[in-house]
């Protein structure tokens, strides 16, 4: 009873609806149906495309391929394998071409060295005069700073090619000082 009592005091405290209220609550209603039918279209295509993408494949323009991970990985690792073959063949062909020109390289070198060769053959060798193998040695000389083996030679009375074949010396210019030097005896 009290419930009835404050339902009829707060009937009474409302006014009535107006014309503008109906009007407001006549486009709300409005703008909610409208709100409703695009759901209901938005709802249509998503189940549509839902249906295509579960459909099996019927015409090529549609053709669509799922792979799973598996599968991936398999692809991967052949695609792996064939880049590695393709390297080790490349390797192989790059190896033996270079064997091949260091081959090449190597014939003509020893082609040059060997001519090289008969050229140096067929000039006579120019060797010093060999000193007398029956003289005595005159005795000995200690090479001082400045000293070269033809003034050497000169102070001692003796041939230069005399002095570097009892030292045997093959270059006149490699003489140190300090070096004891024999002295051949003159002629």
């Amino acid at each position: 009873m009290l419930l009835g009592c404050a339902l009829s005091a707060l009937a009474v405290a409302q006014p009535p609806p107006s014309a503008v209220d109906f009007a407001n609550l006549r486009e709300d209603v409005r703008g909610l149906t409208q709100r409703v039918g695009d759901l209901s279209l938005r709802i249509e295509q998503l189940e549509r495309q839902n249906a295509d993408l579960r459909a099996p494949v019927r015409a090529p323009e549609k053709a669509v391929s799922f792979a799973t991970v598996a599968q991936l990985r398999e692809v991967a690792a052949d695609l792996e394998r064939a880049i590695k073959s393709s390297v080790d063949s490349s390797q192989s062909d790059t190896l033996k071409r270079v064997a091949g020109q260091l081959e090449k390289l190597a014939n003509q070198t020893n082609a040059a060295l060997t001519d090289l060769a008969k050229g140096q053959g067929s000039k006579p060798v120019v060797m010093p005069p060999a000193a007398d193998d029956t003289a005595k040695p005159a005795g000995t000389y200690v090479v001082q700073k400045g000293d070269s083996l033809s003034a050497i030679a000169r102070k001692a009375g003796v041939r230069q090619a005399d002095l570097m074949a009892a030292n045997k010396i093959s270059d006149p210019s490699r003489i140190v000082v300090g070096q004891t030097l024999i002295l051949p005896a003159s002629k």
